[in-house]
């Protein structure tokens, strides 16, 4: 009779240490995330507690969705020169060459309305 107990709280206990076994794995990328200072940690959180529900289908993508991030890197894609360029970067040398373009656009206009008011001038 002693050793159905004894057999019993075993069993209890195998069932907690892996019910919460579990529930300490799914927080794993969220802790690398929230140590890599990642800018998408509530999500990776969220998705940790949904991947409870799907069986830990998703965990493998949530841990490397949190290790793809470091805050001194990035994202960690460089260009093919192997410099970083941030999308900031580009867009205002984008617009930097746009008003520059639109500045030769405005003087070519001007030149030619010059010129076609001196060559009116001229036939009259």
């Amino acid at each position: 009779m002693a050793l159905d107990y004894v057999a019993l709280g075993i069993l209890c206990a195998v069932a907690l240490i892996l019910f919460y076994g579990v529930i300490a794995i799914h927080d794993i990328p969220y802790d690398i995330a929230r140590g890599r200072d990642h800018p998408h940690q509530d999500a990776i959180h969220v998705a940790g507690w949904i991947s409870l529900f799907t069986l830990h289908v998703i965990w493998p993508f949530l841990w490397i969705w949190a290790t793809l991030y470091r805050k001194d890197r990035g994202w960690g894609f460089t260009g093919a020169d192997g410099h970083k360029e941030s999308l900031h970067e580009v867009v205002s040398e984008l617009q930097g060459q746009l008003k520059q373009v639109q500045e030769d656009l405005d003087q070519l206009k001007s030149q030619n309305a010059t010129q076609n008011s001196e060559a009116g001038g001229e036939d009259q």
